[in-house]
C-alpha cells in the first residue's frame, strides 16, 4: 500500500497530475513521442464519437486527423489547464470545439499538404465502429466508452510489462492467468494448476494478486487524469458505470 506522505511535506500528485498531457507538451524527442502515443491511444474513441454524431467514415477520419494536427502544431497542450478537471473532460470539449469549426480547419489542413500525425486506419475504425452497441445512443456515452477502454488497456499493459520484464517463470504464469484480466473465460483453477504446477490455493492467491495488480495499475492511469487526488475514486467509480451500460445494465 502505498503511504501518503508526511503532513509537512508536499504532495508529489502536483509533479505527476495530467501526466498524459505533461509529458506531451514538450518540445524534445520524449515529448514528441509520448504525444504520438497520446493521439495514437485516443484517436478511436474519437473517431467513434465523429460517427455517432453523423459524420461519414471519410470526414470522421480527417476530422480526427486535423484535430491532432492542430494539437501537435499550435501547442494546444501546452496551454491546458489541469485545474479544470479530467482529462476525458479537456479531450472532449478540443474535439467539439475543433468539430465546430471543422469546415474552415480541415479545408485549410488539407491545403496546406500537412502531415497525418496519426495512423488512423478508416476501415480498421468502421469495422470496430460497426460492433459498437446501438443502445449507446449517444455520442457522449460512446466517446465515454471507449475513454474508459483505452484507460483499462493501458492498465492491462502495465501489469503485462511488470511480469514479462520479470524471469521466465514469472512471464509463463502471466500468459496463463492473463484472461482474467481481459475478461475472458479462464480454465477451472485446478487446469490452470497442473498447467503452471501449482495447488488450486496457490492460483487463487495468484489470480487474487493478479487483480489487485490491475486495480493499482487502473487507479495510476486514473490518478493521471484527473486534477485532484481525491477525484480519483470518483472518477473509476464513474469509468465502471461507463463499462457497465456497455451490457445495457443500469449502474446502481
Amino acid at each position: 500500500m502505498t503511504r501518503s506522505p508526511p503532513p509537512d511535506r508536499p504532495s508529489p500528485f502536483a509533479a505527476t497530475r495530467w501526466s498524459l498531457v505533461a509529458t506531451a507538451s514538450g518540445s524534445d524527442e520524449t515529448a514528441r513521442t509520448a504525444l504520438g502515443d497520446l493521439c495514437r491511444g485516443y484517436a478511436y474513441p474519437l473517431y467513434a464519437f465523429a460517427r455517432r454524431l453523423g459524420r461519414s467514415t471519410e470526414d470522421a477520419e480527417d476530422l480526427v486527423q486535423s484535430f491532432f494536427a492542430e494539437v501537435m502544431e499550435t501547442g494546444m497542450l501546452e496551454r491546458a489547464d489541469p485545474e479544470r478537471g479530467r482529462f476525458r473532460t479537456f479531450l472532449l470539449t478540443a474535439f467539439r470545439n475543433h468539430a465546430s469549426k471543422a469546415r474552415e480547419r480541415e479545408a485549410a489542413w488539407k491545403r496546406g499538404g500537412r502531415a497525418r500525425h496519426v495512423s488512423l486506419d478508416a476501415e480498421d475504425g468502421e469495422a470496430r465502429y460497426r460492433l459498437e452497441p446501438a443502445h449507446l445512443a449517444t455520442a457522449e456515452h460512446l466517446f465515454e466508452r471507449r475513454y474508459a477502454l483505452v484507460l483499462l488497456d493501458r492498465a492491462r499493459e502495465r501489469v503485462a510489462t511488470r511480469y514479462r520484464s520479470g524471469s521466465a517463470e514469472k512471464a509463463e504464469r502471466f500468459e496463463a492467468l492473463k484472461p482474467v484480466l481481459e475478461g475472458d473465460r479462464t480454465p477451472s483453477y485446478r487446469v490452470l494448476g497442473e498447467r503452471l504446477g501449482l495447488s488450486e490455493t496457490a492460483v487463487k492467491v495468484a489470480v487474487h494478486r493478479l487483480r489487485g495488480q490491475l486495480r493499482e495499475a487502473l487507479r495510476a492511469e486514473v490518478a493521471d487524469t484527473v486534477d485532484d487526488p481525491t477525484r480519483i475514486d470518483d472518477e473509476i467509480r464513474h469509468l465502471r458505470d461507463v463499462l457497465a451500460r456497455r451490457e445495457g445494465v443500469s449502474p446502481g
